[in-house]
């Protein structure tokens, strides 16, 4: 355990002056996938153990969604809104490995002290963001509905059948602004507070030039998250058991790709 607090504090001593950037190529973000499996696969009880309490807790969100319908939009942006910060502990792994150490939760969750302030503000900042997401979509549902309570099953119904059309353009409308805002300025935020003891507004603007320089590959990545993440809430939150800590995993090799020492 000393040795990795060692290495955090002092290989990349703090600093506020953001890295530099390197430019992938459009490919890269299928080559993050399969270097996650890969790491999940070393690591398959804490980076499954990970997906279990996800997924439980998504379960718990998704029965009360049920009937609470305006709250089945807020699940699936939550996820994408606060999941760099969840997966945090999952960064540390893979930064044992990417060292040669062997990996192990605890050593993991000791490490992230180290930045452990600007790692706190960041969790706050993805948790206003999604308390702000959740208050859209509930005012939306009002707004629709006129206060009325319905089941999810019925709004699925109405949909389908072309009813509403305009409440669901204007959540994705919104959800996609929010989301692609979040993603822009978190996408390599959180693994980068977690291996360099650097200040929240560093890693996001830090992240903002990954997207400005790799748009392409940072479209394509944005669009495998969302879609696993939407196949995880499809298999009723078993799929996020190996979604999560694969998007975790592979989340810490675009990082290391996209930013230099």
């Amino acid at each position: 355990m000393a040795h990795t607090l060692d290495r955090h504090s002092l290989r990349r001593p703090h600093s506020s002056t953001a890295p530099g950037v390197r430019a992938v190529t459009t490919d890269r973000p299928l080559h993050w996938l399969r270097q996650g499996m890969h790491d999940m696969m070393r690591t398959p009880a804490p980076s499954l153990g990970m997906g279990v309490l996800i997924a439980a807790v998504g379960m718990l969100l998704s029965t009360a969604a049920w009937k609470a319908t305006y709250i089945a939009p807020a699940l699936l942006g939550g996820f994408l809104l606060v999941g760099p910060f969840l997966a945090i502990a999952l960064y540390g792994l893979a930064s044992q490995m990417e060292e040669g150490q062997a990996p192990h939760l605890r050593d993991s969750l000791q490490a992230i002290r180290t930045n452990a302030g600007s790692i706190a503000l960041f969790g706050l900042m993805l948790t206003l963001t999604y308390l702000l997401w959740e208050r859209m979509a509930a005012i939306l549902f009002a707004f629709y509905y006129s206060g009325e309570a319905i089941h999810l099953s019925q709004l699925m119904a109405e949909v389908l059948s072309g009813q509403y059309l305009g409440l669901m353009l204007i959540f994705l409308g919104a959800g996609a602004l929010l989301a692609g805002a979040v993603f822009a300025l978190s996408v390599v935020s959180a693994p980068m507070l977690v291996d360099r003891p650097v200040d929240v507004i560093t890693a996001a603007l830090t992240s903002l030039r990954c997207c400005v320089r790799n748009p392409l590959p940072m479209l394509l990545w944005a669009a495998l998250i969302a879609g696993l993440a939407l196949l995880g809430f499809a298999t009723l939150m078993l799929g996020m058991i190996f979604v999560f800590p694969l998007l975790a995993h592979a989340s810490w090799h675009a990082y290391r790709e996209m930013v230099e020492d």
